[in-house]
């Protein structure tokens, strides 16, 4: 009885040790979060005013200005990205979840999909620079936007795929027994059962390649003067965001925080709204 009793001392001792390790670690977590929050909110709103989203950058040491030409060039390059990524990541991950369940083909391009959901987003700018900006000859916004797309497939087809998968068998077989042919299925019921967690895939992905830098270095590139073709190089805030942060002028340190926080609420927001739609999956 002393024995079970020493036991069980023992257990919620160690029970509320990890208890209070995992409550330490989240706290640890959250207050580097909330610091730079508060940073970023600081710095950041007071340079945001109507100027920002409207007037182009000034010179160097001269101050006003703002950067309409970046949020104009990450917005376009963002939906074209967008364009590109999302319904080749989702029918690639209906083709793993519906067609190449066991084959051979499937097994080599979830592999490829994990490589690439991992791979430095950097090495994927300087794949892009090879095979897209060097042909061309010149760097361009819609190479930045292959590089984001590329980025964002792979994210695309694992969580379009796993829910996919989600979906019960018993609904496919009923469909096809009323005879509904296989590509009817998918669109009617599979895709109607999962939207909610395929919608969740891509702005899971939308908010992920919106805060990428490397790869429009060496694809975009940059530009200060308003850029409406995407076949010459084109502003972001994230490039913008990372040539403003260095430079020794206090104006173009001040929009440098501007961007930040902007590019900040936008991942931000497009985060709550994927958990939103996750909260509302029901398969």
């Amino acid at each position: 009885m002393a024995r079970d009793r020493g036991l069980y001392l023992r257990r919620r001792v160690a029970n509320g040790a990890m208890h209070v390790l995992a409550l330490l670690s989240a706290l640890f977590g959250l207050v580097w979060l909330f610091w730079i929050l508060t940073v970023l909110v600081q710095k950041g709103v007071p340079a945001i005013n109507w100027d920002f989203f409207t007037k182009l950058p000034t010179p160097p040491g001269t101050p006003g200005g703002g950067l309409a030409n970046a949020v104009a060039g990450s917005l376009m390059i963002t939906l074209l990205a967008t364009l590109i990524g999302v319904p080749a990541g989702v029918l690639a991950g209906t083709y793993l979840a519906e067609f190449g369940r066991k084959n051979a083909l499937a097994r080599v391009a979830r592999f490829v999909s994990d490589v690439l959901v991992s791979a430095p987003s950097i090495v994927v700018g300087v794949f892009v620079y090879a095979v897209v900006v060097m042909p061309l000859h010149g760097f361009s916004g819609f190479a930045g936007a292959v590089a984001l797309a590329i980025i964002m497939v792979p994210v695309v087809i694992r969580t379009t795929e796993e829910i996919l998968n989600l979906v019960p068998d018993s609904l496919r077989e009923a469909a096809l027994a009323l005879g509904a042919p296989h590509w009817k299925v998918i669109l009617s019921v599979c895709y109607r059962r999962a939207l909610a967690g395929m919608t969740t895939g891509i702005l899971l992905a939308v908010a992920r390649v919106s805060g990428e830098t490397a790869p429009l270095l060496f694809t975009a590139l940059n530009s200060p003067f308003w850029s409406p073709s995407l076949a010459k190089p084109v502003a972001t805030l994230n490039v913008t965001l990372f040539n403003y942060a260095m430079s020794p002028y206090d104006d173009w340190r001040n929009l440098a925080w501007g961007a930040a926080l902007l590019i900040t609420l936008g991942v931000l927001f497009a985060t709550i709204l994927a958990r939103v739609v996750v909260g509302r999956i029901r398969i």
